[in-house]
């Protein structure tokens, strides 16, 4: 049985050919990451609190700086009547209280942090803050509402994975857990 070798034809070019311009090369430098600052949203919820277990490791390994923000989303607007911003010093001291508790119990000695409270709409405050502050990523975790929940809440995962001036790491309120 006889087998045919292949045999590119005279104007075809064999890939050590075609590689040898140096306008066709296209040479893969890998990416190097440099964190120097993470925020991570804070609602006080366990499933919030679970940003923190990848936000540690990022930060040791990048020696980066873990910013916890916490917001306080305005009171709800009564058509009738002014409005008026009921208790949003207290909320903010009592928040800031929290989060500082938070920080100290989950993060270890050694890491440069800071924890801010900011009142506002939710998303918006976020974005802001990280602009503000020029993060390298934000790592945050969504309580996975569906149907009409998320339809009247929205998802301010997917609001800020839209609009943030950088990536993005969501964790989910039931992801795979490593080892």
């Amino acid at each position: 049985m006889k087998t045919d070798e292949f045999e590119p034809a005279e104007s075809e070019a064999t890939p050590r050919e075609a590689a040898t311009d140096a306008s066709d090369v296209i040479e893969m430098v890998p990416l190097t990451l440099h964190l120097k600052s993470i925020l991570v949203p804070i609602d006080f919820s366990d499933t919030s609190l679970k940003a923190l277990q990848y936000a540690v490791p990022f930060a040791k390994q990048f020696g980066a700086t873990i910013t916890l923000l916490h917001v306080v989303p305005p009171p709800p607007y009564v058509a009738e009547g002014p409005y008026i911003p009921l208790g949003t010093e207290d909320t903010l001291r009592a928040a800031e209280q929290h989060l500082d508790k938070i920080a100290e119990s989950t993060i270890r000695p050694g890491f440069t942090l800071r924890a801010l409270t900011r009142g506002g709409f939710v998303h918006d405050t976020i974005i802001g803050v990280a602009r503000e502050s020029e993060v390298d990523l934000i790592i945050l975790t969504t309580h996975g509402y569906t149907g009409l929940k998320h339809l009247l809440m929205g998802s301010t995962a997917e609001n800020i994975v839209r609009h943030a001036p950088c990536p993005v790491l969501v964790v989910r309120e039931k992801e795979h857990e490593f080892a």
